[in-house]
Protein backbone atom coordinates (compact mmCIF):
# COMPACT_ATOMS: atom_id res chain seq x y z
CA UNK A 1 0.00 0.00 0.00
CA UNK A 2 3.37 2.09 -0.02
CA UNK A 3 3.70 5.00 -2.44
CA UNK A 4 6.30 6.50 -3.90
CA UNK A 5 8.03 9.71 -2.18
CA UNK A 6 6.22 12.46 -4.00
CA UNK A 7 4.18 15.27 -2.11
CA UNK A 8 1.46 17.29 -2.54
CA UNK A 9 0.71 20.61 -1.36
CA UNK A 10 4.21 20.05 0.54
CA UNK A 11 2.19 16.89 2.08
CA UNK A 12 4.55 13.66 2.10
CA UNK A 13 2.07 11.03 0.47
CA UNK A 14 3.02 8.01 2.55
CA UNK A 15 0.11 5.82 1.65
CA UNK A 16 -1.51 6.60 -2.59
CA UNK A 17 -4.83 6.93 -1.82
CA UNK A 18 -5.54 5.72 -5.52
CA UNK A 19 -3.87 2.34 -4.52
CA UNK A 20 -6.57 1.88 -2.01
CA UNK A 21 -9.67 -0.63 -2.77
CA UNK A 22 -12.69 1.59 -3.32
CA UNK A 23 -14.02 1.03 -0.43
CA UNK A 24 -10.93 1.78 1.83
CA UNK A 25 -10.77 4.92 0.10
CA UNK A 26 -14.43 6.33 0.69
CA UNK A 27 -13.67 5.57 4.48
CA UNK A 28 -10.83 7.84 4.10
CA UNK A 29 -12.54 10.61 2.47
CA UNK A 30 -15.15 10.41 4.89
CA UNK A 31 -12.57 10.15 7.93
CA UNK A 32 -10.83 13.58 5.96
CA UNK A 33 -14.34 15.46 6.28
CA UNK A 34 -15.10 14.59 9.59
CA UNK A 35 -11.34 15.94 10.96
CA UNK A 36 -11.94 19.84 12.16
CA UNK A 37 -8.36 21.21 12.48
CA UNK A 38 -9.92 24.09 14.65
CA UNK A 39 -10.68 21.75 16.96
CA UNK A 40 -7.94 20.56 19.45
CA UNK A 41 -10.28 17.67 20.49
CA UNK A 42 -10.72 16.66 16.92
CA UNK A 43 -6.94 16.47 16.35
CA UNK A 44 -5.94 14.78 19.86
CA UNK A 45 -8.47 12.03 19.55
CA UNK A 46 -7.42 11.54 15.74
CA UNK A 47 -5.94 7.75 15.21
CA UNK A 48 -5.83 7.38 19.08
CA UNK A 49 -7.49 3.72 18.48
CA UNK A 50 -5.38 2.78 15.71
CA UNK A 51 -3.02 3.93 17.66
CA UNK A 52 -3.93 1.93 20.84
CA UNK A 53 -4.24 -1.00 19.23
CA UNK A 54 -0.71 -1.30 17.97
CA UNK A 55 0.92 0.04 21.71
CA UNK A 56 -1.18 -2.75 23.34
CA UNK A 57 -0.67 -5.09 20.25
CA UNK A 58 3.16 -4.44 20.82
CA UNK A 59 2.80 -5.21 24.16
CA UNK A 60 1.11 -8.31 23.71
CA UNK A 61 4.30 -9.68 20.96
CA UNK A 62 6.68 -8.61 23.77
CA UNK A 63 5.26 -10.40 26.67
CA UNK A 64 5.29 -13.72 24.11
CA UNK A 65 9.11 -13.29 23.36
CA UNK A 66 9.52 -13.16 27.58
CA UNK A 67 7.42 -16.15 28.26
CA UNK A 68 8.66 -18.14 25.23
CA UNK A 69 11.75 -19.52 27.18
CA UNK A 70 12.15 -23.04 26.01
CA UNK A 71 14.78 -23.74 28.25
CA UNK A 72 13.10 -26.45 29.90
CA UNK A 73 12.49 -28.24 26.70
CA UNK A 74 15.98 -28.11 26.21
CA UNK A 75 16.79 -29.43 29.78
CA UNK A 76 14.19 -32.19 28.99
CA UNK A 77 16.54 -33.30 26.09
CA UNK A 78 19.40 -33.44 27.68
CA UNK A 79 18.13 -35.03 30.38
CA UNK A 80 16.97 -37.71 27.54
CA UNK A 81 20.40 -38.02 26.34
CA UNK A 82 22.08 -38.33 29.94
CA UNK A 83 19.21 -41.73 30.37
CA UNK A 84 20.54 -42.82 27.22
CA UNK A 85 24.04 -43.07 27.97
CA UNK A 86 23.26 -44.56 31.47
CA UNK A 87 21.90 -47.50 29.83
CA UNK A 88 25.33 -49.21 28.44
CA UNK A 89 24.56 -51.13 25.85
CA UNK A 90 28.00 -52.32 25.60
CA UNK A 91 28.28 -53.91 29.35
CA UNK A 92 25.30 -55.89 29.41
CA UNK A 93 26.58 -59.14 30.76
CA UNK A 94 29.62 -58.18 32.17
CA UNK A 95 33.29 -57.85 30.32
CA UNK A 96 35.14 -61.06 29.50
CA UNK A 97 32.22 -63.74 29.72
CA UNK A 98 33.65 -65.65 26.58
CA UNK A 99 37.03 -66.06 28.40
CA UNK A 100 35.25 -67.93 31.45
CA UNK A 101 33.10 -71.15 31.55
CA UNK A 102 29.29 -69.83 31.19
CA UNK A 103 27.14 -70.95 34.37
CA UNK A 104 23.42 -71.08 34.00
CA UNK A 105 23.40 -69.13 36.81
CA UNK A 106 25.56 -66.71 35.47
CA UNK A 107 23.31 -66.22 32.16
CA UNK A 108 20.19 -65.56 34.27
CA UNK A 109 21.50 -62.62 36.83
CA UNK A 110 23.37 -61.39 33.90
CA UNK A 111 20.27 -60.56 31.73
CA UNK A 112 17.68 -60.07 35.12
CA UNK A 113 20.39 -57.56 35.92
CA UNK A 114 20.67 -55.69 32.88
CA UNK A 115 16.70 -55.56 31.96
CA UNK A 116 16.06 -54.01 35.66
CA UNK A 117 18.65 -51.47 34.76
CA UNK A 118 16.72 -51.11 31.31
CA UNK A 119 13.17 -50.70 33.65
CA UNK A 120 14.67 -48.14 35.36
CA UNK A 121 16.64 -46.05 32.78
CA UNK A 122 12.79 -46.20 30.37
CA UNK A 123 11.00 -45.20 32.94
CA UNK A 124 12.68 -41.92 33.22
CA UNK A 125 12.46 -41.81 29.65
CA UNK A 126 9.00 -42.35 29.60
CA UNK A 127 8.66 -39.00 32.20
CA UNK A 128 10.52 -37.16 30.19
CA UNK A 129 8.78 -38.02 27.02
CA UNK A 130 5.67 -37.20 28.43
CA UNK A 131 6.72 -33.72 29.67
CA UNK A 132 8.02 -33.17 25.90
CA UNK A 133 4.81 -34.51 24.58
CA UNK A 134 3.32 -31.63 26.22
CA UNK A 135 5.59 -28.90 25.16
CA UNK A 136 4.59 -29.77 22.16
CA UNK A 137 1.36 -29.08 22.40
CA UNK A 138 1.41 -26.01 23.71
CA UNK A 139 3.63 -24.64 20.93
CA UNK A 140 1.62 -26.24 18.84
CA UNK A 141 -1.05 -23.63 20.09
CA UNK A 142 0.96 -20.88 20.43
CA UNK A 143 1.71 -21.32 16.51
CA UNK A 144 -2.00 -20.96 16.03
CA UNK A 145 -3.05 -17.96 18.20
CA UNK A 146 0.57 -16.24 17.02
CA UNK A 147 -1.24 -16.51 13.63
CA UNK A 148 -4.44 -14.89 14.96
CA UNK A 149 -2.04 -12.20 16.19
CA UNK A 150 -0.37 -11.78 12.86
CA UNK A 151 -3.65 -11.42 11.11
CA UNK A 152 -5.04 -8.46 14.02
CA UNK A 153 -1.68 -6.80 13.45
CA UNK A 154 -2.46 -6.76 9.44
CA UNK A 155 -5.90 -5.52 10.11
CA UNK A 156 -4.30 -2.91 12.90
CA UNK A 157 -1.76 -1.91 9.84
CA UNK A 158 -5.33 -1.29 7.65
CA UNK A 159 -6.82 0.88 9.58
CA UNK A 160 -3.28 3.12 10.18
CA UNK A 161 -2.85 3.22 6.72
CA UNK A 162 -7.04 4.53 6.36
CA UNK A 163 -6.15 7.53 9.10
CA UNK A 164 -2.61 8.70 7.56
CA UNK A 165 -4.40 8.56 4.07
CA UNK A 166 -7.33 10.79 5.60
CA UNK A 167 -4.70 12.77 7.38
CA UNK A 168 -2.73 13.24 3.74
CA UNK A 169 -6.06 14.42 2.28
CA UNK A 170 -6.73 17.04 4.78
CA UNK A 171 -3.60 18.35 4.94
CA UNK A 172 -4.53 18.73 0.90
CA UNK A 173 -7.62 20.67 1.48
CA UNK A 174 -5.62 22.74 4.37
CA UNK A 175 -2.93 23.83 1.90
CA UNK A 176 -5.08 24.17 -1.54
CA UNK A 177 -8.02 25.59 -0.04
CA UNK A 178 -8.79 26.36 3.44
CA UNK A 179 -5.64 28.01 4.58
CA UNK A 180 -5.61 30.22 1.66
CA UNK A 181 -8.79 31.52 1.99
CA UNK A 182 -8.26 32.41 5.49
CA UNK A 183 -4.66 34.00 4.10
CA UNK A 184 -6.96 35.85 1.88
CA UNK A 185 -8.92 37.33 4.67
CA UNK A 186 -6.36 38.51 6.77
CA UNK A 187 -4.45 40.22 3.84
CA UNK A 188 -8.04 41.85 2.52
CA UNK A 189 -8.65 42.83 6.39
CA UNK A 190 -6.06 43.84 8.57
CA UNK A 191 -7.64 42.90 11.41
CA UNK A 192 -5.03 41.93 14.11
CA UNK A 193 -7.84 39.25 15.41
CA UNK A 194 -7.75 37.90 11.94
CA UNK A 195 -3.84 37.51 12.17
CA UNK A 196 -4.25 35.50 15.63
CA UNK A 197 -6.94 33.47 14.04
CA UNK A 198 -4.88 32.56 11.11
CA UNK A 199 -1.52 32.01 13.57
CA UNK A 200 -3.75 30.10 15.45
CA UNK A 201 -4.90 27.63 12.31
CA UNK A 202 -0.99 27.80 11.28
CA UNK A 203 -0.42 25.98 15.13
CA UNK A 204 -3.69 23.30 14.72
CA UNK A 205 -2.13 22.39 11.60
CA UNK A 206 1.43 22.03 12.72
CA UNK A 207 -0.19 19.68 15.24
CA UNK A 208 -2.10 17.76 12.66
CA UNK A 209 0.66 17.43 10.63
CA UNK A 210 2.73 16.18 14.48
CA UNK A 211 0.11 13.70 14.43
CA UNK A 212 0.10 12.16 11.19
CA UNK A 213 3.78 11.64 11.59
CA UNK A 214 2.86 9.79 15.04
CA UNK A 215 0.65 7.92 13.09
CA UNK A 216 3.43 7.23 10.42
CA UNK A 217 5.35 6.21 13.33
CA UNK A 218 2.89 3.38 14.70
CA UNK A 219 2.76 2.00 11.31
CA UNK A 220 6.25 1.49 10.90
CA UNK A 221 6.29 -0.94 14.50
CA UNK A 222 2.98 -2.48 12.74
CA UNK A 223 5.33 -3.71 9.93
CA UNK A 224 8.08 -4.50 11.57
CA UNK A 225 5.84 -6.55 14.00
CA UNK A 226 5.01 -9.27 11.23
CA UNK A 227 8.33 -10.31 10.62
CA UNK A 228 9.10 -11.02 14.48
CA UNK A 229 6.16 -12.89 14.93
CA UNK A 230 7.22 -15.31 11.90
CA UNK A 231 10.48 -15.98 13.50
CA UNK A 232 9.02 -16.70 16.92
CA UNK A 233 6.73 -19.33 14.76
CA UNK A 234 9.50 -19.95 13.13
CA UNK A 235 11.11 -21.38 16.43
CA UNK A 236 8.22 -22.83 17.65
CA UNK A 237 8.01 -25.08 14.39
CA UNK A 238 11.33 -26.19 14.96
CA UNK A 239 11.23 -27.22 18.77
CA UNK A 240 8.13 -29.14 17.44
CA UNK A 241 9.68 -30.81 14.81
CA UNK A 242 12.80 -31.72 17.06
CA UNK A 243 10.02 -32.86 19.79
CA UNK A 244 8.35 -35.04 17.18
CA UNK A 245 11.88 -36.87 15.93
CA UNK A 246 12.89 -37.76 19.48
CA UNK A 247 9.39 -39.09 20.50
CA UNK A 248 8.42 -40.80 16.92
CA UNK A 249 12.02 -42.02 16.03
CA UNK A 250 14.82 -41.49 18.20
CA UNK A 251 12.97 -43.11 21.44
CA UNK A 252 11.47 -46.04 19.91
CA UNK A 253 14.50 -46.73 17.74
CA UNK A 254 16.26 -46.88 20.78
CA UNK A 255 14.06 -49.06 22.49
CA UNK A 256 14.28 -51.19 19.54
CA UNK A 257 18.12 -51.31 19.71
CA UNK A 258 18.00 -52.26 23.59
CA UNK A 259 15.28 -55.43 22.35
CA UNK A 260 17.89 -56.62 19.72
CA UNK A 261 20.74 -56.11 21.91
CA UNK A 262 18.92 -58.30 24.56
CA UNK A 263 18.19 -60.77 22.03
CA UNK A 264 21.99 -60.85 20.91
CA UNK A 265 23.09 -61.64 24.34
CA UNK A 266 20.77 -63.91 25.11
CA UNK A 267 21.96 -65.61 21.56
CA UNK A 268 25.55 -65.89 22.53
CA UNK A 269 25.01 -67.19 25.60
CA UNK A 270 22.88 -69.83 24.58
CA UNK A 271 25.68 -70.46 22.02
CA UNK A 272 28.26 -70.52 24.67
CA UNK A 273 25.80 -72.55 26.93
CA UNK A 274 24.83 -75.45 24.37
CA UNK A 275 28.86 -75.36 23.73
CA UNK A 276 29.81 -76.42 27.15
CA UNK A 277 26.78 -78.81 27.49
CA UNK A 278 28.09 -80.64 23.88
CA UNK A 279 31.57 -80.60 25.49
CA UNK A 280 30.18 -81.90 28.79
CA UNK A 281 28.51 -85.17 26.77
CA UNK A 282 31.27 -85.58 24.87
CA UNK A 283 33.37 -86.78 27.89
CA UNK A 284 30.44 -89.27 28.91
CA UNK A 285 30.97 -90.67 25.97
CA UNK A 286 33.15 -93.78 25.12
CA UNK A 287 36.32 -92.58 23.55
CA UNK A 288 35.53 -94.66 20.41
CA UNK A 289 32.69 -91.54 19.73
CA UNK A 290 35.59 -89.35 19.08
CA UNK A 291 34.30 -88.19 15.71
CA UNK A 292 31.04 -87.74 16.93
CA UNK A 293 32.75 -85.60 19.29
CA UNK A 294 34.80 -83.47 17.16
CA UNK A 295 31.85 -83.17 14.55
CA UNK A 296 29.71 -81.66 17.49
CA UNK A 297 32.10 -79.10 18.62
CA UNK A 298 32.71 -78.01 14.86
CA UNK A 299 29.29 -77.56 13.84
CA UNK A 300 28.74 -75.59 17.57
CA UNK A 301 32.08 -73.43 16.60
CA UNK A 302 29.92 -72.98 12.87
CA UNK A 303 26.90 -72.08 14.55
CA UNK A 304 28.97 -68.77 16.53
CA UNK A 305 30.25 -67.57 13.11
CA UNK A 306 28.28 -64.79 11.52
CA UNK A 307 26.62 -63.14 15.18
CA UNK A 308 26.23 -59.35 15.18
CA UNK A 309 29.06 -57.72 16.83
CA UNK A 310 28.57 -55.75 19.69
CA UNK A 311 30.59 -52.78 18.46
CA UNK A 312 27.66 -52.35 15.86
CA UNK A 313 25.80 -51.91 18.55
CA UNK A 314 27.84 -49.28 20.33
CA UNK A 315 27.82 -47.19 16.84
CA UNK A 316 24.03 -47.04 16.53
CA UNK A 317 24.05 -46.14 20.40
CA UNK A 318 26.61 -43.33 19.76
CA UNK A 319 25.08 -42.24 16.81
CA UNK A 320 21.40 -41.71 18.50
CA UNK A 321 23.47 -39.69 21.58
CA UNK A 322 24.89 -37.71 18.35
CA UNK A 323 21.26 -36.67 17.12
CA UNK A 324 20.35 -35.08 20.60
CA UNK A 325 23.49 -33.39 21.23
CA UNK A 326 22.79 -31.70 17.43
CA UNK A 327 19.69 -31.17 18.52
CA UNK A 328 20.39 -29.22 21.35
CA UNK A 329 22.77 -26.91 19.51
CA UNK A 330 19.81 -26.10 17.55
CA UNK A 331 17.86 -25.29 20.25
CA UNK A 332 20.44 -23.55 21.86
CA UNK A 333 20.63 -21.02 18.67
CA UNK A 334 17.38 -20.54 18.60
CA UNK A 335 17.35 -19.22 22.16
CA UNK A 336 19.87 -16.91 21.17
CA UNK A 337 18.07 -15.77 18.17
CA UNK A 338 14.62 -15.47 20.91
CA UNK A 339 16.88 -13.33 23.10
CA UNK A 340 17.85 -11.31 20.40
CA UNK A 341 14.68 -11.10 19.49
CA UNK A 342 13.55 -9.44 22.71
CA UNK A 343 16.31 -7.09 23.35
CA UNK A 344 15.42 -5.37 19.69
CA UNK A 345 11.40 -5.80 20.51
CA UNK A 346 12.16 -3.85 24.29
CA UNK A 347 14.13 -1.18 22.59
CA UNK A 348 11.53 -0.25 20.54
CA UNK A 349 8.75 -0.56 22.79
CA UNK A 350 10.65 2.08 25.02
CA UNK A 351 11.42 4.35 21.28
CA UNK A 352 7.45 4.34 21.10
CA UNK A 353 6.66 4.98 24.48
CA UNK A 354 9.47 7.65 24.74
CA UNK A 355 8.12 9.09 21.34
CA UNK A 356 4.58 9.61 22.56
CA UNK A 357 5.65 10.78 25.84
CA UNK A 358 7.40 13.51 24.12
CA UNK A 359 4.33 14.11 21.96
CA UNK A 360 2.32 14.31 24.78
CA UNK A 361 4.35 16.75 26.60
CA UNK A 362 4.48 18.94 23.68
Amino acid sequence: MDAPNNTQNNVPQLIDINKLTPQAKEQAQQLAVNVDIKDSQSILQYGVQAQSNISAFSDTILTQVKTKDAGYIGDSLMNLGQSVRELKIDKIGGGGFFSRVPLLGNFVNSVKRFINRYEKVSTQIERIVDELDKARMQLIKDITMLDTLYQKNHEYLADLDLYIAAGQLKLNRVYAEELPEIEKTVAATADPADAQKLHDYKQMVHRFEKKLHDLKLSRTISIQTAPQIRLIQNNDQLLVEKIQSSILNTIPLWKNQVVIAISIFRQNKALALQKEITKTTNELLTKNSEMLKAGSIETAKENERGIVEIETLKKVNNDLITTIEETLAIQKEGKVKRAEAEVELVKLENELKTKLNAVKNA
